[in-house]
């Protein structure tokens, strides 16, 4: 199966309409699966994911998608998730969808740094929310991944489960980018591949401690990359 990656789309309105409808276009003819991790649109507003809809309703091909950070900024993530429930997309939020022999399984994510500088839960209930938000994430990644019996798992994050792939970004908002917990839920859940976005200036690709492929396919990074489409294709 090949899958085409892509993630920060950012749809603003009817003025990206027709670079979306492209990329839908060229995933399908590329690709046998679309995934798109995270951040659909701007500012998380129903408009804006109704531009995206309308490209990626036409796609003869599967999509998948998780929502990012933008995707919440409005407050209305439930209703951007009805219209997703509407669609022909597939909203992976601490869920999964086997298709054609491959289980697919994804969740936003959240921060919390990674490794020796990973935060602790400790101190006051805000920052130990802020904290378990990453861990409670991680660990519904590691359940849907193991609860999958196919051989071929694929994880779509938003955002990074690995330090090496936002190396690029400012070392003083690492913390904010992703965390190691997605990592772990990465190697328990003996995922084949992950794809996460959010790391604008972080790098393409990179490795979990056990050896699972990371590609960082924010839309800025592929197009640093000088990739002839936007979108990563991997075969699986």
């Amino acid at each position: 199966m090949k899958i085409a990656a892509v993630a920060d789309v950012h749809s603003g309105g009817v003025e990206d309409a027709e670079r979306l409808r492209s990329l839908a276009r060229g995933a399908a003819r590329d690709a046998d699966v679309l995934v798109i991790g995270g951040d659909l649109t701007n500012h998380g507003r129903p408009e804006e994911l109704e531009v995206l809809l309308d490209a990626l309703d036409r796609c003869p091909i599967p999509v998948f998608v998780t929502l990012g950070n933008h995707d919440y900024e409005s407050g209305n993530a439930d209703g951007l998730s009805r219209l997703l429930a509407e669609s022909t997309v597939h909203l992976l939020d601490r869920s999964s969808v086997v298709i054609d022999g491959v289980g697919f399984s994804g969740v936003k994510g959240f921060c919390g740094g990674f490794d020796h500088t990973a935060a602790n839960a400790f101190g006051e209930a805000l920052f130990k929310a802020w904290v378990t938000e990453g861990f409670l994430d991680a660990e519904a990644l590691k359940k849907e991944l193991r609860r999958l019996e196919t051989e071929r798992r694929v994880a779509i994050l938003h955002y990074a489960p690995i330090r090496a792939t936002v190396e690029g970004e400012p070392p003083e908002i690492h913390a904010f980018l992703g965390t190691s917990h997605l990592a772990r839920a990465l190697d328990e859940g003996e995922a084949t591949v992950a794809f996460h976005g959010h790391a604008h200036n972080g790098r393409f690709e990179g490795r979990t401690p056990g050896g699972v492929p990371v590609f960082n396919v924010a839309l800025p990074v592929l197009e640093h990359e000088k990739l002839e489409h936007p979108y990563h294709i991997v075969e699986v």
